[in-house]
């Protein structure tokens, strides 16, 4: 049996442990997890383009449109999940597809993309992961809509499917481009 003041820490951390599981089982979406970059300004940026290094891309040429920032991965299983809903966006919907290559390999992107098609009407690379983290980013995939002046006004976690465009993105496309019309 334990004596003194030693049991309370190991006590007070698992009561610790036990309030951050409570509040993270009553969210009520696992996917909308706060983020502190909504509403504001994308981070800035000053990144090369995929398919070539030699270009670099920074979040002034995000500006200009609504456009939907997906941030993938070769190594992201759910990436290949979500690709097609990717693909079917970029062909059928007035809205240009972004893509953000995180911790990744460049040639192994370039094959993933040539395999599974390429939705992106600009990719960059971020190699180290710095944009990543600088959107909050807490793995991949994640997507993010972006105003025509470059606010980040919406943010999913996790697998964009038919029914999240459906139910969540589109409306607000929607709102946004016409937000940008009449402004």
């Amino acid at each position: 049996m334990m004596k003194g003041p030693g049991f309370l820490l190991p006590l007070a951390g698992f009561m610790l442990l036990v309030a951050i599981l409570a509040v993270g089982f009553r969210l009520e979406d696992p996917h909308l997890l706060p983020s502190q970059m909504l509403d504001r300004p994308l981070p800035a940026f000053s990144l090369p383009r995929l398919s070539d290094s030699s270009k670099v891309w920074s979040e002034k040429d995000v500006y200009g449109k609504v456009r939907l920032l997906n941030v993938w991965a070769t190594w992201c299983p759910s990436c290949v999940h979500e690709h097609p809903e990717l693909m079917r966006i970029s062909q059928e919907e007035d809205i240009s597809v972004l893509g953000i290559n995180y911790n990744d390999d460049n040639a192994k992107a370039l094959a993933w993309l040539k395999y599974y098609g390429d939705p992106f009407d600009l990719n960059i690379s971020d190699h180290d992961g710095q944009l990543a983290i600088d959107l909050g980013v807490y793995g991949a995939p994640e997507t993010f809509l972006v105003d025509a002046r470059g606010i980040i006004r919406y943010r999913h976690v996790g697998v964009l499917d038919q029914q999240v465009w459906t139910d969540v993105l589109a409306p607000i496309v929607a709102e946004l481009n016409q937000l940008d019309r009449e402004g």
